[in-house]
């Protein structure tokens, strides 16, 4: 089999390293009773570092797909700051046995969020003068990751310094970093996932399958909402509840091979569980349904 189907703590709004979080047994346990084959890390260490994550990946029969760390490659010195983090995430990544390359965990390089952007709509990004760099620090942290035995992949993500189509396009010119497909952050970017399949497919080492709604976007910046407000908002429903081509990304799909990780996107902790499961139950059976 060539795509393995993953989930992710942000579904059940486990964000970040804070209370409030549900055991990652009792997650896992339900996501592998309804289907999945992975889980994204989330926080580092929220499945537990060395010992402890071994052993709840091999009860469970779970693979780490990957996680994110987000680094501000628009300032040198925080930059530098950041990377500490970047070196625990890899090394709890590379202390899981994979039997399969194209399953390692894809430490997945994002930008922290830019408000103006959330709030605004596509507000000015970088500067043409500052790309030159911030492109040559991903470049860095890419091959960071490399020198540790595995692939990262760069998340664009909306209200952040690499959002839309043209931004995506533009880091991929200045880099040889591979990409990770958000399909529901691209779609409320203004890009169509489909078209990005087709244009950077031999570039696209992680898909994030998310549907999304513009809709609910919009009315929450129009209310001057964040990026909390556009999540609480359900501009992330359910598969196939949205306005992405789900089918039509699938059908691109089929000559990829790696992790498809499942996200809709919740907000914070103080998730109501068991409605979550269900939705991720729901989801899985929408992949099944669709040859998945």
């Amino acid at each position: 089999m060539s795509i393995k189907v993953a989930n992710a703590p942000v579904n059940f709004g486990i964000n970040r390293a804070e209370g409030g979080a549900p055991s990652p047994d009792l997650l896992l346990d339900g996501l592998v009773e309804a289907g999945y084959e992975g889980i994204d890390s989330g926080p580092i260490g929220y499945l537990g570092t060395g010992g402890g994550l071994l052993d709840r990946l091999a009860r469970t029969g779970m693979g780490l797909a990957g996680g994110q760390v987000d680094l501000r490659y628009d300032d040198e010195d925080a930059f530098a700051a950041g990377l500490a983090g970047l070196y625990t995430a890899l090394a709890v990544f590379a202390s899981v046995p994979v039997a399969d390359s194209r399953f390692a965990p894809r430490l997945t390089l994002a930008c922290p969020p830019h408000r103006r952007r959330f709030t605004q709509g596509v507000a000015p990004g970088l500067p043409g003068e500052a790309w030159a760099d911030f492109a040559s620090r991903v470049q860095e942290a890419a091959d960071r990751c490399r020198d540790r035995g595995l692939e990262p992949v760069f998340h664009h993500h909306l209200g952040t310094l690499v959002e839309t189509p043209e931004e995506v396009e533009r880091l991929l010119d200045l880099t040889d970093v591979s990409l990770c497909l958000d399909t529901g952050h691209f779609w409320l970017a203004g890009g169509d996932p489909v078209t990005a399949l087709r244009l950077w497919g031999d570039r696209i080492r992680q898909v994030h399958l998310k549907d999304a709604s513009r809709r609910a976007r919009d009315r929450a910046r129009a209310a001057g909402g964040d990026l909390a407000a556009v999540i609480a908002g359900d501009a992330f429903p359910a598969l196939g509840a949205g306005e992405v081509d789900l089918a039509g990304v699938l059908r691109e799909l089929r000559d990829y091979e790696g992790w498809l990780v499942v996200e809709q996107d919740a907000p914070g902790p103080g998730q109501d569980v068991g409605r979550a499961m269900a939705d991720q139950r729901a989801n899985r059976i929408w992949l099944s349904a669709h040859g998945l």
